[in-house]
């Protein structure tokens, strides 16, 4: 049987670079935020390569489900998501079939990589708020998602991905730290635009420097969305 990891994040956050560690396994097939289509058809934004990434997928939430929770020929499967992709009325109950795992960042990077690429962007494309959210309504049931901030991945990929890997029941395995450059099979065809620093990489990042300095409408928005950070970072993994 497929065992499914979710990896839920807002954008801007390590993903792709997670989603690449995963797919260098060997043994685990990757799905790329399989509810985008979906998004852009209820809220109408008007994203880069928007008709693409509709007309790429299943715009009805509910006809991605069968990929996400059976079937499947590999041992593993990775989903790639988007927290703002699941809009407030899609219901959550089917990730009680796949693992869950949060990943953060710190608002000032992200908001500071995001405007670099679309300018102001709104608080919820951002996913801060409905991270938190998400935690609390998996949590309420019983043992929360697993948290791991990418700070910790940056600053020792190996160490931190052993740390995940034995506290979701996987074996870890060397391959996870480097990967082929270029764009992969999988990745949607928001790629193109979203996906040039991860295509051009074979592996992590060294760590992050000094949080950047932003100024104005900027510095307010991550203002804006630190405390539903902070609030999430107090369940991350710790890395002994």
């Amino acid at each position: 049987m497929t065992r499914r990891i979710a990896m839920w994040s807002g954008p801007r956050n390590l993903s792709t670079a997670m989603m690449r560690s995963f797919g260098a396994r060997g043994d685990c097939a990757c799905v790329d935020e399989p509810f985008y289509a979906h998004y852009l058809v209820q809220t109408g934004l008007p994203h880069p390569m928007r008709e693409q990434v509709i007309a790429s997928q299943q715009a009805d939430w509910r006809n991605v489900l069968p990929v996400l929770t059976t079937g499947g020929a590999a041992p593993l499967q990775y989903q790639k998501h988007m927290v703002q992709h699941m809009l407030p009325d899609m219901d959550l109950g089917w990730t009680d079939k796949v693992t869950n795992v949060f990943l953060i960042r710190e608002p000032e990077r992200v908001v500071a990589s995001f405007a670099q690429k679309r300018g102001l962007p709104d608080p919820a494309e951002l996913g801060f708020d409905r991270q938190w959210q998400m935690f609390r309504q998996m949590s309420a049931s019983g043992p929360g998602p697993v948290v791991i901030d990418s700070a910790d991945i940056r600053r020792d990929p190996e160490r931190a991905l052993r740390a995940l890997c034995a506290v979701i029941g996987i074996e870890f395995t060397p391959a996870m730290l480097a990967w082929t450059p270029g764009p992969h099979p999988e990745d949607g065809v928001w790629g193109a635009v979203w996906y040039d620093a991860v295509n051009a990489s074979t592996g992590f990042g060294g760590p992050e420097g000094p949080l950047p300095e932003l100024t104005g409408e900027l510095a307010a928005l991550a203002d804006a969305l630190r405390p539903s950070y902070r609030a999430i970072a107090a369940y991350r993994l710790r890395i002994a």
